[in-house]
């Protein structure tokens, strides 16, 4: 890999192999300040892929640490793409202010580049992190917390099939299959084609819990639900709170009876979701005021290569505009770009000299690529700039799509 980027002339950076990750793992833990242990090293193995890690040196010290998961994801209207899931990034403490993380995100992006992988996605730990590398804020969540025993509407269907409480050895494997039925359909969903990936997903350790239980398993027929229980005990009862780490159901009805069986557990005092900002359940409960709901940031989008992220994806109008792209950190995204699209939703995408309708940077076009926030509501932020009249009204319509994107996987 290249070290193009600025900082401190004493650095390096190269691709790793399987002999560094023991102190690949002790870095990001230092940096994320928390203890090593065994536990830590085995969840960072189990999705580790040396040659989509990098990490910085300074002399043979490692510094720094970034890896890019191999994981696709399901863009709107069309087939799932190949994305660049960022994580285990980490500065070691007293190494920071030296150039260290932008080393590591400009050599993420141009192996990206390289490989033809349009997208890169992540997690912020720091929301004020990842906008000067040109992410933008893509899809949110929100939590939702609702009170033990909350009624649901008369006219919800709950799905009569039982659900059981399962060992995560015998519920792990009915969970797969019915994830592995039900993503490639779903705006923002991640594969999870590996044992690696779902052992990443559902790493369970001590210091993960939080005074909670360990992970939980519910299953039904056509849902699964994966969460922990934290005891308090009140002076007038148990007031136990249920954290959901994950809800999936195949159908309305499966949904209802899996949100009905947590929200009907004795000894509970509430439930908290972990929910897409069009979560179905708060149009399900007799008082959606039950319903306490807390909005947060969710996937970071970074759109490598313009024409090839842009060509991805469909769109529910036909459009024909030109877009005046800034990038500061991947220069062959800079510039005018003709978007295309007919009335099969397909596009084509080319550079053009032609004057621009719409002027926006990357980290916008990353923000609206999924759906979730439309380009006018960034032109009222002011940072889209529209050239032509209408083309603002048409170019929102078309980045839009028919249902919320949801990502609520963590990595």
């Amino acid at each position: 890999m290249a070290d193009t980027s600025p900082g401190d002339d004493q650095l390096t950076i190269r691709t790793l192999t399987d002999a560094d990750l023991p102190v690949f793992s002790e870095v990001l833990a230092t940096a994320f300040l928390i203890d090593h242990s065994a536990e830590f090293l085995a969840a960072e193995r189990s999705a580790f892929e040396p040659a989509r890690s990098h990490a910085v040196f300074d002399g043979e010290t490692m510094i720094g640490t970034g890896q890019l998961l191999s994981r696709r994801i399901v863009v709107p209207g069309a087939e799932p793409v190949p994305v660049g899931a960022v994580t285990s990034i980490g500065v070691a403490p007293g190494h920071r202010r030296r150039g260290v993380l932008s080393r590591i995100m400009r050599g993420q992006l141009e192996f990206l580049h390289e490989a033809g992988e349009p997208l890169a996605i992540l997690w912020a730990s720091e929301g004020g992190i990842y906008g000067r590398f040109g992410y933008g804020l893509g899809t949110q969540h929100t939590q939702i917390t609702v009170p033990r025993g909350t009624a649901f509407r008369r006219d919800v269907a709950v799905d009569p099939d039982p659900v059981r409480e399962l060992p995560r050895e015998q519920a792990v494997p009915i969970m797969r299959d019915l994830y592995d039925k039900l993503w490639p359909s779903r705006t923002g969903y991640l594969d999870r084609t590996t044992d690696g990936t779902w052992e990443y997903h559902l790493f369970d350790d001590a210091g993960r819990r939080g005074g909670q239980t360990a992970m939980r398993f519910a299953v039904h027929p056509q849902a699964y639900a994966v969460y922990r229980a934290k005891e308090d005990w009140q002076a007038r009862g148990p007031r136990a709170r249920v954290t959901v780490h994950e809800l999936t159901a195949a159908t309305p009805a499966a949904y209802a009876a899996m949100v009905r069986y947590l929200l009907d557990m004795d000894l509970v005092g509430e439930v908290v979701l972990r929910a897409g900002t069009d979560e179905p359940l708060v149009h399900m409960l007799a008082d959606p005021r039950a319903a306490l709901r807390t909005l947060f940031d969710a996937l970071w989008v970074r759109v490598v290569d313009v024409d090839r992220a842009l060509t991805a994806r469909r769109y529910p109008v036909p459009v024909d505009l030109v877009l005046d792209v800034d990038d500061a950190v991947c220069p062959w995204n800079a510039g005018r770009w003709r978007l295309v699209a007919g009335p099969d939703g397909r596009a084509e995408v080319t550079r053009t000299d032609a004057p621009a309708d719409l002027a926006l940077d990357v980290a916008a076009l990353g923000t609206v690529f999924f759906g979730g926030t439309r380009l006018a509501t960034l032109a009222a932020a002011g940072r889209v700039r529209e050239h032509s009249p209408g083309a603002l009204a048409t170019a929102s319509l078309a980045f839009l799509h028919d249902d919320e994107p949801r990502c609520l996987e963590a990595f």
